[in-house]
């Protein structure tokens, strides 16, 4: 069981991929008096139609706006005349009011009726004229009755500072005490096979449900409702918490909010490093302790698998700017796969490959995007790879081989111990994989869902 952390599958669309696009993408002019009607039909919207949107929030990021809605985890990139149109909107000018003014701002003609019923499909606009625009119910929030005041010391700027003193007292312990750094034997503080997987299996959820909620507190601290759900990472079964709508807050809240799992991880780890230095060597309490401190450090070379979308993996995409850098990087690997199979039959064929076939998909990417894309497809292919091969050549066989031992020491002949501890070994090894399939198959059955709506 892993965690990860971020904006799950719902990161700020690009200006040319979202509905609500660019203000400038249409024609039509001031003088236009034809009727638009939005993408769910009625209301009309006329040149002198206002429109009332719903509480917005707008953010710029480099050469564009985040515009998005918290309730709804709603958010589109726009470039500046689409924010413009937004602030103008909202500020109860007509469409032709609109448009005549990004026209006298900008010298360009924006097809403001088309616009807002892109706005209304996002579900940014309340009221079109006297009617109103039915509005989705918002997704659930986990913890729904934990309000932002009373967790706005997650985002206070001390408590980086107390964690990082934590964090250097432990390492100075560690340093003149390097004994007390944990290895593989100190989670078999117990000689039974069945106490350890249980106690592991308990501490390990707490730990990753206090992750989680680390998360989760510290967007909340922003305003962003957030989830806590179950989900899959290749072969890994995963906690995620939902923040979407992070993207609208500034840059040090967003970091924090990814971070604030591993943050926790560190201080738990800390502090029981400072607790081992008190404790007697040998001691029941110094073998719990020790391995309380390798389950609390486990999680975190994970986190540096950023090819499976990971709570740094959000980082390293908010740092470099990329809208979604793990969609925009699988579909660029793709690109160059299909590529490679066509130079290979090509050659096969003895023939030479023409024509560019499909375009680049990173192409259309800004500069500082398209090569941060093209870098972490290379990552994105070597670190799947060398997952998936590594589930083959030993998770899987261990995996069977525990369960197919486990099933051979049921039975009368193998004592209450043995019995306990094939139990025990089936319930934890095999629910945890059966869990994997039921998520996985959950989400996959979700996805569809949405893609057919």
């Amino acid at each position: 069981m892993t965690d990860t952390a971020g904006t799950a599958d719902t990161t700020a669309a690009r200006t040319a991929d979202t509905a609500a696009g660019t203000a400038a993408d249409g024609g039509g002019s001031v003088g236009d008096t034809t009727v638009r009607t939005p993408v769910d039909g009625p209301p009309p919207i006329a040149p002198t139609t206002r429109v009332l949107l719903h509480d917005l929030a707008v953010r710029r990021d480099r050469d564009e706006w985040i515009v998005g809605r918290m309730t709804t985890r709603t958010f589109v990139a726009l470039p500046a005349a689409g924010a413009r149109a937004v602030e103008l909107l909202g500020a109860g000018l007509s469409v032709r009011r609109t448009e005549e003014s990004l026209r006298a701002e900008t010298g360009e003609e924006f097809d403001i009726a088309d616009f807002v019923g892109d706005l209304a499909a996002l579900g940014f606009v309340a009221r079109i004229g006297d009617h109103p625009v039915p509005d989705a119910e918002p997704p659930r929030a986990s913890l729904p009755w934990l309000r932002p005041r009373h967790v706005r010391l997650a985002l206070h700027p001390v408590l980086p500072l107390l964690v990082g003193a934590l964090l250097v007292a432990a390492v100075v312990v560690l340093v003149r005490r390097p004994d007390l750094l944990p290895g593989y034997r100190d989670l078999l503080w117990s000689r039974h096979g069945s106490v350890v997987l249980l106690s592991g299996a308990a501490a390990g959820w707490t730990l990753l449900l206090a992750h989680e909620l680390a998360h989760l507190v510290t967007a909340r601290a922003a305003g962003v409702p957030g989830k806590m759900r179950l989900g899959t990472r290749l072969q890994f079964l995963v906690m995620q918490t939902d923040i979407s709508g992070i993207e609208l807050a500034p840059r040090r809240h967003r970091l924090t909010a990814y971070l604030a799992g591993i943050a926790l991880n560190l201080s738990v780890a800390s502090s029981l490093v400072l607790a081992l230095a008190l404790t007697e060597t040998g001691t029941t309490a110094h073998r719990l302790l020790a391995a309380a401190l390798l389950l609390a450090l486990l999680p975190l070379p994970f986190q540096c698998m950023v090819f499976t979308r990971t709570d740094l993996y959000f980082v390293l995409q908010d740092l470099t700017g990329c809208r979604d850098l793990y969609g925009d990087g699988l579909a660029y690997a793709r690109y160059r796969a299909r590529r490679s199979v066509r130079a290979v039959r090509s050659v096969r064929r003895g023939v030479r490959a023409g024509g560019r076939g499909d375009d680049d998909p990173s192409a259309r990417l800004p500069a500082h995007e398209r090569r941060a894309v093209r870098v972490y497809s290379v990552v994105l292919v070597v670190g799947t790879a060398a997952c998936l091969a590594f589930m083959a050549a030993v998770t899987l066989p261990v995996d069977l081989a525990l369960l197919v031992r486990a099933v051979r020491g049921l039975g009368p002949g193998h004592g209450l111990a043995g019995n306990a501890d094939a139990v025990t070994v089936l319930v934890v090894l095999g629910g945890v994989n059966v869990l994997w399939l039921v998520t996985w198959w959950r989400n996959r059955r979700s996805r569809r869902s949405a893609g057919a709506t």
